[in-house]
């Protein structure tokens, strides 16, 4: 038999496996080296608005919503619309203006509006500004405001109207699409864009024009005059079905701006590779006007977007609004731009990142006629940035500056 010391000494070595594998769930361990966390990987309220707008692209990118094929003589075919995406944070205050702008058209385009939830309104006592769906209610969304379409347009869980914003009324009454928090100089702008552009492709098959514009954008033509430039005549204009790539996107594409290394190393050294090398990094103005395909190409994409979502490390260099879609189209089709914008601002006197904002004692006809000239021979569709005591002087000249007369006809605008 084995004495009891030899038994003991064997019985402690065979336990030894099994107190080392419950050592680290009984004693203290050293504290391990921080993981730094990926750039990649998204808050969960970032990542729940991520999976929601990835939801709407891939609905808005499917052939359901894409324009059917016309046929040979381009019968039974609407007339191509231009869709007008506002992306706003404050109220619709030149929506009187914009109205006027609107009116008699109303089967030539489709509105919608990207309102920031967090936004408040400076007018919330005023009637004028209630409507029916200021009851938070879900609204039907609708491309020829007759029939149900393809959109259903309901509020997130803290609607807009919770801060005492109010729907303008009107052609705007209804147009409002989900949306979520936006800021200033981060991808936030972006994702908006990107989120009107799905929506006005999956609501419309006719819309074939995208304008982002802002609220404190103002037109300077009337309807007529920017559709015609855009489309030409009735029979031109079926040529948007049949040979898309006859008609430009209208963004600013520029390349050889001060402080354009400053801005692309934003996020760090070599972030932005290998997807966008700095020879390619472009800049522009954040307000375009796109065709169907290139609003498809920006809600199809992936791989730049994982780029410029990125937080900045320099926030003083940081405009990825200013950036995306200029280098996007950049890089896919160049050849298919006009590398210039069709909204005129004024950056004399800009402050902290700001264009000039015009008061109402510097309207006036003139203005008006100055802002629509171009050093490139086209003219300009919109301008900004307009401060809201300027809609009184903007309406009493509507219908004879604005709407009533115009520097040149479609032929000579240069675009």
């Amino acid at each position: 038999m084995f004495s009891s010391p030899l038994v003991v000494c064997f019985a402690l070595f065979l336990s030894l496996p099994v107190v080392y594998l419950f050592s680290s769930s009984i004693l203290p361990s050293k504290a391990a080296a921080p993981v730094p966390s990926s750039p990649l990987i998204l808050p969960s309220a970032a990542a729940s608005d991520e999976l929601d707008d990835l939801s709407l692209f891939r609905r808005a990118a499917t052939p359901a919503g894409r324009p059917p094929k016309c046929n040979r003589l381009g019968l039974k075919k609407p007339r191509p619309k231009i869709a007008f995406l506002f992306l706003t944070n404050s109220d619709l205050t030149f929506a009187p203006l914009w109205e006027r702008f609107f009116k008699g058209h109303d089967h030539l385009y489709n509105i919608y509006i990207h309102a920031d939830p967090a936004m408040k309104s400076s007018n919330t006592n005023s009637s004028s500004r209630t409507s029916t769906a200021s009851s938070g209610k879900r609204v039907r969304l609708t491309g020829s405001r007759k029939h149900s379409n393809h959109l259903l347009l309901s509020w997130p869980a803290r609607s807009i109207w919770d801060s005492g914003y109010r729907s303008p009324g009107g052609v705007f009454d209804g147009r409002f699409i989900v949306s979520k928090r936006t800021e200033r100089a981060t991808p936030a702008l972006i994702a908006a864009a990107r989120r009107l552009l799905a929506s006005a492709l999956l609501d419309d098959p006719a819309n074939f024009y995208f304008a982002l514009v802002s609220q404190h954008c103002i037109p300077l033509h009337s309807f007529s005059f920017m559709y015609k430039t855009l489309f030409g005549n009735s029979l031109e204009a079926v040529q948007a079905y049949i040979n898309p790539s006859k008609f430009p996107s209208f963004i600013e594409i520029l390349s050889d701006e001060p402080n354009l290394y400053e801005r692309y190393t934003a996020r760090g050294e070599d972030v932005m590779l290998p997807e966008v090398p700095f020879e390619q990094f472009r800049v522009g103005s954040q307000f375009f006007m796109l065709t169907r395909r290139h609003s498809l190409l920006a809600i199809k994409d992936r791989k730049l977007w994982r780029k410029f979502r990125l937080p900045c490390l320099n926030k003083e260099s940081c405009y990825p609004e200013e950036h995306y879609f200029p280098t996007l189209l950049s890089m896919a089709d160049p050849k298919g731009c006009g590398h210039y914008t069709l909204t005129r601002v004024n950056w004399t006197g800009s402050f902290d990142g700001h264009p000039h904002l015009y008061g109402p004692d510097e309207i006036s006809p003139d203005l008006v006629y100055q802002l629509r000239e171009s050093d490139l021979g086209y003219s300009h569709f919109f301008a900004r940035k307009f401060s809201p005591e300027s809609l009184r002087p903007l309406m009493d000249m509507a219908d004879d500056i604005i709407f009533g007369t115009e520097i040149s006809s479609s032929g000579d605008s240069g675009i």
